[in-house]
């Protein structure tokens, strides 16, 4: 008798459960919104992609002059994408590599507005911006978002050295006089330094300009930044 009551029981829930959610469900999948959740209808648009790029923090502040003699800082940047490196015009070794694969990411993103490159020289006494057009054009730069940037050599030492974190020196002894690292910087739309993590979940900081690998993670990277 109890058990009967039980069944009883149940079935009564069970239908009442049905009267309520299936015409729900059915509604739902008509409108084929059935893996959809509230969750995911606030979503903030953010992708999968952007979610594993690490905030280093802000870029640090500067002022030069580009291949054009206009002035340039890093507000002229503000709501592009733009990757930025150090290097110098004369350099016998890894430049050529680094603006070779620089220019692979032009031609990558050319035509985008919001996508841009800053190159800084290291040798700015050799680099006026005479000098520095010239090399532009015969790298293949074409991209008008592409400055080829000079100034102040103390102060240009004190920004790659101390601001970006990243080697430049002066060194008689090494081939063409000055030696510096083969790094990339990325940084978004509001001027925030990017970067992806390692295997083991580590902030790489930079990206190696002269790897390939490099260069295919730093072009994926931009593309998500593209679409924050």
């Amino acid at each position: 008798m109890f058990k009967n009551k039980s069944y009883i029981g149940i079935s009564f829930v069970i239908l009442v459960f049905g009267i309520y959610a299936i015409p729900k469900i059915v509604d739902r999948m008509q409108n084929n919104s059935i893996v959809q959740s509230d969750r995911l209808d606030k979503g903030t648009g953010s992708t999968e992609e952007n979610d594993k790029l690490v905030k280093i923090g802000s870029v640090p502040k500067f002022e030069l002059v580009n291949q054009d003699n206009v002035k340039i800082t890093n507000e002229s940047y503000n709501g592009k994408v733009y990757v930025l490196e150090f290097f110098f015009a004369t350099c016998p070794s890894i430049c050529p590599k680094m603006n070779a694969n620089m220019v692979t990411i032009q031609n990558a993103f050319f035509g985008n507005p919001n996508f841009g490159i800053a190159s800084i020289t290291i040798d700015p006494v050799h680099d006026t911006p005479a000098v520095l057009k010239e090399h532009a054009k015969i790298l293949g730069a074409k991209s008008s978002n592409w400055n080829f940037l000079t100034g102040d050599k103390d102060y240009i030492y004190n920004l790659s050295n101390k601001g970006f974190n990243i080697y430049v020196g002066e060194n008689s002894k090494v081939s063409g006089g000055f030696e510096h690292s083969g790094l990339f910087a990325l940084i978004d739309k509001k001027g925030n330094i990017r970067c992806r993590k390692d295997d083991y979940g580590n902030p790489i900081l930079y990206y190696d300009g002269l790897d390939k690998k490099g260069v295919r993670d730093i072009q994926q990277d931009i593309q998500a930044l593209l679409k924050e």
